[in-house]
């Protein structure tokens, strides 16, 4: 049930990055919480929220809303891409949270064997799409590969599977909301990497809607924090024992 969840998600975003515009598929992942939360309100144990949680998602909205206020804006010929991104990807958290959590409906499947179902049973349906769109011939010949070549090719080998297991590790101790504001976190926090150490090319605003963005993700993990952390009166003694 989550491989094509899986699948879709890991294809259009290609295909968004591609064909949309950079503006629109920030802001679209960035509404993307939104829709988690109100899922997961239905969930066998519902996520509980406050004020500040439904603020910090607002927030970082704003601000991703200001981050690509200034961007150029192509043609929204990606625009469906995008949003199919956006389902995909809200999909893939929500499923994967209600099959790993303890406290909701977990299978009975170890995060190895998870990890190794989603990329084994996604391969079909990936080179499926490889050879209909025939990337395949872009592919140069391997008998001209260097040592470097196969370097970072075993790398990125290694990092996909690192990001895949943690992943589902990560949503198997979070919610889908979590989940997904931590994305868009990381996000930003990549985007100012950039523009520090690869000369990115940032406009005021911009700087000042990443920074507000990951502020909002930070308040938001503080509001859900003083939320878990907080008694609740139903479970307190009716009577308190005194110290002597």
């Amino acid at each position: 049930m989550v491989t094509p969840f899986f699948c879709g998600m890991l294809l259009t975003s290609v295909l968004a990055l591609k064909n949309a515009p950079m503006s629109l598929v920030v802001v679209l992942r960035c509404c993307s919480p939104i829709v988690g939360l109100a899922i997961e309100s239905f969930y066998p144990q519902p996520i509980r929220v406050n004020a500040g949680m439904w603020g910090s998602i607002f927030l970082m909205l704003g601000g991703s809303a200001m981050y690509a206020w200034q961007m150029p804006h192509g043609e929204l010929v990606g625009a469906g891409w995008a949003l199919l991104n956006a389902f995909f990807a809200v999909g893939d958290r929500l499923l994967q949270r209600l099959m790993l959590a303890a406290d909701q409906r977990p299978v009975d499947i170890s995060k190895t064997g998870v990890t190794v179902l989603n990329n084994l049973l996604g391969l079909p349906p990936i080179l499926l799409c490889a050879l209909l769109t025939q990337e395949w011939k872009a592919l140069p010949p391997v008998e001209s590969f260097t040592a470097a070549n196969y370097f970072w090719i075993t790398a990125s080998c290694v990092v996909g599977v690192g990001i895949s297991y943690t992943g589902i590790w990560a949503q198997s101790l979070i919610s889908a909301t979590s989940f997904l504001i931590l994305i868009n976190v990381n996000k930003f926090a990549i985007i100012g990497i950039e523009a520090v150490f690869m000369d990115k090319q940032l406009t005021m605003a911009q700087v000042v809607g990443a920074v507000i963005s990951i502020i909002a993700g930070v308040s938001y993990g503080k509001a859900q924090e003083a939320l878990t952390e907080k008694k609740d009166p139903e479970k307190e003694p009716l009577v308190k024992k005194e110290t002597a």
